[in-house]
């Protein structure tokens, strides 16, 4: 294991989840007194490693057939169009 990776995209996933809507749906679940905290934090987790783990075999997948630098520049560009997007829509 790459521990250069591992912090890189613990990080970026970490931050990336803060405040976010997934964030927000759990913390209202655990404002019920009569919900779990162990069953609201397990099936939390197990959502949250079911999505990642259909990101990773989609990466797998499309890196099969499209080159790593193709991946990354559509990346990019999908991110600065989501930021070009919001950034109007505050604006406007």
């Amino acid at each position: 294991m790459n521990p250069k990776i591992f912090f890189t995209v613990f990080i970026t996933v970490f931050l990336a989840e803060l405040g976010d809507k997934t964030q927000l749906a759990t913390m209202l679940f655990a404002t019920d007194r009569e919900n779990s905290k162990l069953t609201i934090f397990l099936a939390a987790s197990l959502a949250l490693i079911a999505a990642t783990a259909i990101g990773v075999l989609a990466g797998l997948l499309l890196s099969q057939f499209i080159s790593e630098k193709t991946l990354h520049i559509t990346a990019g560009i999908g991110f600065l169009l989501i930021g070009g997007f919001l950034l109007l829509k505050a604006l406007g």
